[in-house]
């Protein structure tokens, strides 16, 4: 009547892995970490003590990341309970201590070691071609006090003005030498005082010096409180400007808690007023849904943080993307440049993409996008029809040193203008800086997204060609059509709802006709009868 059960009968076979599946995700893991030579962790071990846990086990054990287990008291409970990390584990039982030491302590040192070879071994299955690259980053917060910060702005202006009041206070003390002795007695505290950035080492040897001179004259109390102040606020203060700017490098914030976060607006604005929090720009580049690179960064913007990340890429694989594809938040001229001078083709959205789509960006005068550009006699001419000559060439530099080239040209005389008000604020005639290499990569980006978009429409009017004929094949003439309608009524006619353009509801409807036409001229349909199909699909625009 029932199964034989008995829980005090030994089974066999006693091996694990009889019961895990061929193609289960723990049997990849297992492969790629046995492909990692055992040198990689030999940094982490200098050996002595006890013997440990052999480091590609508790690295196998990290597959508790794809099952979205990440506490290390989790990691050894499942370790101990579900067959699959008994399995991969070897039976063994690191504890929680061992496995958050390991992935926290040891496996810093050997991470990216670890990555690239995992990265290698995709290669070489051809899991990875690094053909077509996709890049995207996003803001993570750091775990620190959102509300202790340091701004870089306000560290400037606070030793600017510490070293004011330095000069000044050093101006007081020679000027009072002045009078009493009526020499400057061969110091050459005066050429350090009024020098023009006055560091704490400098300082600090100032002090000393009028410490010496403290000790000739103890009973003259304006050098002594001058003294006082430079000892016991001036100095301390301006080592610890100089240690916040030592900290901020090149960038604008940071948080007391947490050295590295940098102050940045985040997604999630639970308060809806752009509260800046502290945290990291996490940068991921994929490939066939592989996470092929990443990088993490100090800066809230994505368009300087493209070029780190590729380098690291390049650094790790041994050469860059074939093609690398990004959003607008990439687009800028040291990206595109850097694409082009490295052989990279580019399908990246420049930064006002899609600010020029809309019909404030068209209809605005302003702009030099909607003015023309002469290329044979070098001059752009104005909404208004002024004639806007070449004058001369300056150059600019990022943060990071890229150098870029502008020219600036000007109009002869927007004095009588009409449209005057709603081109330019400024008193005189109307400048304008334009870097033509921008330009040019910026036509190229739109060329290449224009090829991009033609490829993938021409890709799903096949598709839509072949659904078609097959259905058409399936059934007759007239119910092909109805079933046709049917599909694209909803598509074509959303525009009424908005979420779809008129000129993309009537791109289909084109499609859709194509197809059909398609479909009933290889089944011998009379030209009547395509008329007549033709004239159905279009009634849905």
């Amino acid at each position: 009547m029932y199964i034989q059960y008995s829980m005090d009968q030994l089974c066999l076979p006693m091996d694990l892995e009889v019961d895990i599946p061929a193609n289960h995700l723990v049997r990849v893991v297992n492969a790629a970490v046995n492909r990692l030579s055992d040198a990689i962790f030999d940094a982490a071990y200098p050996g002595g003590g006890r013997d440990s846990y052999h480091p590609k086990m508790l690295t196998k054990i990290i597959y508790a990341y794809t099952q979205r287990i990440y506490s290390s008291r989790q990691i050894a409970k499942a370790v101990r309970e579900n067959i699959m990390f008994m399995w991969i584990a070897g039976r063994q039982r690191p504890d929680f201590r061992t496995i958050n030491r390991f992935r926290s302590e040891r496996m810093k040192a050997v991470l990216e070691t670890v990555f690239t070879a995992v990265l290698q071994f995709l290669a070489e299955e051809n899991y990875v071609q690094l053909e077509h690259y996709f890049v995207d980053g996003t803001k993570i917060e750091a775990n620190a006090n959102r509300y202790t910060f340091v701004w870089g702005k306000s560290v400037v202006k606070q030793k600017a003005k510490l070293q004011e009041k330095v000069q000044t206070l050093f101006a007081a003390i020679e000027e009072a030498e002045k009078q009493e002795e009526g020499t400057h007695g061969n110091r050459d505290l005066l050429e350090r005082g009024e020098s023009a950035t006055i560091t704490s080492e400098k300082l600090d040897h100032a002090v000393k010096q009028l410490e010496e001179r403290l000790h000739e004259k103890p009973k003259d109390k304006p050098l002594k409180k001058a003294v006082r102040m430079l000892r016991k606020d001036l100095l301390p203060r301006l080592q610890k400007y100089e240690i916040q700017e030592g900290i901020l490098g090149t960038r604008n914030s940071y948080s007391k808690t947490d050295h590295d976060a940098t102050f940045m607006r985040m997604k999630e604005d639970h308060m809806q007023n752009g509260q800046l929090k502290p945290g990291y720009n996490v940068q991921i580049g994929t490939e066939n849904q592989f996470i092929v690179g990443y990088s993490l960064h100090q800066r809230p913007t994505d368009t300087r943080c493209l070029i780190p990340h590729l380098e690291k890429v390049k650094s790790q694989l041994g050469r860059l993307p074939g093609t690398v594809i990004a959003d607008a938040g990439y687009g800028g001229e040291e990206n595109y440049d850097y694409l082009e001078r490295n052989e990279v083709e580019a399908i990246v959205k420049y930064s006002t993409y899609h600010s020029e789509k809309s019909k404030a960006w068209q209809k605005d005068i302003s702009r030099i996008d909607n003015w023309t550009y002469n290329s044979e006699q070098d001059t752009w001419t104005c909404a208004a029809g002024q004639t806007l000559h070449f004058r001369r060439v300056g150059k600019e530099y990022t943060e990071s040193g890229y150098e870029i080239e502008y020219r600036y040209y000007r109009s002869a005389d927007c004095g009588d203008c009409p449209l005057r008000p709603q081109c330019t604020k400024t008193k005189g005639d109307r400048e304008i800086k334009v870097s033509m290499n921008y330009l040019r990569l910026k036509n190229q980006a739109i060329l290449l997204q224009k090829i991009v978009l033609a490829t993938f429409v021409g890709q799903h009017t096949y598709s839509l060609f072949i659904f078609m004929y097959n259905y058409t094949f399936l059934m007759n003439t007239e119910k092909s059509i109805s079933r046709i309608l049917k599909i694209f009524s909803p598509i074509m006619t959303s525009h009424k709802k908005k979420p779809l353009s008129r000129g993309a509801s009537c791109c289909l409807a084109a499609l859709a006709v194509a197809a059909v036409g398609a479909c009933f001229a290889a089944f011998g349909v009379d030209e009547r009868g395509r008329t007549a199909g033709r004239a159905k699909i279009l009634a849905c625009c």
